[in-house]
Formats: structure tokens, C-alpha cells, sequence
């Protein structure tokens, strides 16, 4: 058993806050991760690969993608909150393996695990439009 990381959410527009009906831009950073162990005396190398990310939007609403996202202007997964109010996102990543021994072939490791993200506190505010005239 190898303890693996939550991924860190990011969110766009940043400084925790967002508007209703505004794509707001969600991302993580995690990516393959590597752990070398010693085994019955034996050197055993793991590739460790987020298979599939699964959005909590903290308003009913979930997403799954096998993307981590990407930051602005890409746009890859995105939210529109409904509703004003305080919400905490998060993304639980699903993790599958590959192993050698040694300097052997690499083999699938049986199954998958799913790591739960820490949530964010995101601020959802509503806008209103004022008209600005120049001189």
C-alpha cells in the first residue's frame, strides 16, 4: 500500500471567486506519478497514471473526464453556477498502475483506486451591469 496525493484543485477566475452564469475554469496539476519500493529484496518501480477525474461542483452537478483540465484559455472543463452563494468544489482522481521488477516488463497492477480531492471554498456572486460614460 503506497499512500497517493489528492489533486490540487485549481480554479479560474482565481481568488475564490467566480459569477453566476460565468464559465468558470476548473484544472489540476496532477499527473504520473512514480514510487520505487524494495519487495522480497527486489527493486519494483510503479507508474502511477490518473485514469479518469471526476468534478464536484458543490450544486448537484458532477463532471468525468480522463483530462485534468487546463488553465485559461483552453477551457477544457468548465462550470456555469446557477445560484449565487458559497459552494466547495473539489476532483477525486482515479488512479491505475503498471509494475516491473527489476529491470522486467512492465504489467498491469489489478484495478484502480480513487483518491478524494480536498474541496475549495469558492465565492459565487452576482453581477450587475452599470453603464459608464467618458468625457
Amino acid at each position: 500500500r503506497l499512500p497517493l496525493p489528492p489533486s490540487r484543485l485549481i480554479v479560474q477566475p482565481p481568488n475564490g471567486r467566480t459569477l453566476v452564469n460565468f464559465a468558470t475554469n476548473f484544472y489540476t496539476d496532477r499527473g504520473e506519478l512514480t514510487r520505487v519500493v524494495r519487495l522480497l529484496g527486489q527493486r519494483v518501480e510503479l507508474r502511477i497514471t490518473p485514469a479518469s477525474f471526476a468534478w464536484h461542483f458543490d450544486d448537484g452537478r458532477t463532471a468525468t473526464t480522463t483530462s485534468p483540465g487546463s488553465p485559461y484559455p483552453a477551457l477544457d472543463v468548465t462550470h456555469e453556477y446557477l445560484r449565487a452563494g458559497t459552494v466547495q468544489p473539489r476532483v477525486d482522481t482515479t488512479y491505475t498502475a503498471v509494475f516491473r521488477v527489476g529491470r522486467g516488463a512492465w504489467r498491469p497492477v489489478p484495478g484502480s483506486v480513487t483518491i478524494p480531492g480536498e474541496p475549495v471554498n469558492l465565492d459565487v456572486v452576482e453581477a450587475d451591469p452599470i453603464l459608464v460614460g467618458y468625457n
